[in-house]
């Protein structure tokens, strides 16, 4: 079926300008994404997830395991193809927009809360150019429960905040920086992933233990599975603080 909103929309905007990602090695690291299991929390539209050894010890010569999923199952980065058909695919992602400096917000909010500037903007310091944003609300801790799927998510207009400061991506602990499915009005047309990926800012979602963290600068990597022509790809993401 032809989506009649798609039509409605302006053509992708392009990467904006981000300067070049500063990215120092050292210890404490956290992996901020979750395993991929058969039984995650996924979109009702998904089809279910197989994974299973297509091979086996000792009576092949290996192991081997076949995989069968929607890319957006677990951990993920949304790329712009997910909402724009002019936009780039996983596959055409530059690196330098998938690691680099960044701040963490830790916002408490309640199921369905739609987070505002303010609240985001008193969590921690404001956002520079090329910067990662990840946002904790501790949802990830309902992976697997029904509250899972009525997280808080992002107001147009702290998308357009983070749009407007530059930043390159926003990862937060729920399945969409959207309202949760069953919050959406008739003619609901995912104006958060419009924003931001419209505008060349990645999402990524179902991100997990943020809560190790502290609020503040922090440095982060998404090591994206590149699949071609693909509208998302998995992610084992790490993170960790900075103070310079």
């Amino acid at each position: 079926m032809v989506n009649p909103f798609a039509a409605a929309r302006s053509p992708w905007q392009g990467w904006p300008e981000i300067g070049q990602p500063q990215f120092a090695g050292g210890p404490g690291w956290v992996d901020v994404s979750h395993p991929i299991t058969e039984s995650l929390s996924r979109a009702p539209s998904f089809p279910q997830p197989v994974i299973k050894k297509i091979e086996n010890l000792p009576d092949d010569p290996a192991n081997v395991t076949h995989v069968s999923m929607a890319v957006h199952h677990g951990t993920h980065v949304d790329a712009p193809s997910h909402f724009y058909a002019d936009g780039p695919t996983m596959d055409q992602i530059p690196l330098e927009r998938l690691y680099g400096r960044g701040v963490l917000y830790r916002v408490a909010a309640e199921a369905g809360a739609q987070l505002t500037v303010e609240q985001i903007q008193g969590s921690g310091p404001a956002p520079q150019l090329g910067d990662i944003v990840l946002i904790d609300t501790g949802w990830h801790r309902y992976m697997n429960q029904e509250l899972y799927f009525d997280a808080p998510s992002l107001s147009v207009a702290a998308a357009e905040w983070l749009r407007d400061a530059g930043v390159k991506l926003v990862g937060l602990d729920a399945s969409t920086p959207d309202l949760p499915a069953h919050r959406r009005t008739p003619g609901f047309d995912w104006p958060v992933h419009q924003i931001l990926l419209g505008s060349g800012v990645l999402i990524a979602e179902h991100m997990a233990n943020l809560s190790a963290l502290e609020p503040g600068a922090i440095e982060a990597f998404f090591g994206v599975t590149s699949f071609v022509g693909a509208d998302a790809g998995p992610a084992r993401v790490i993170a960790r603080n900075i103070h310079d």
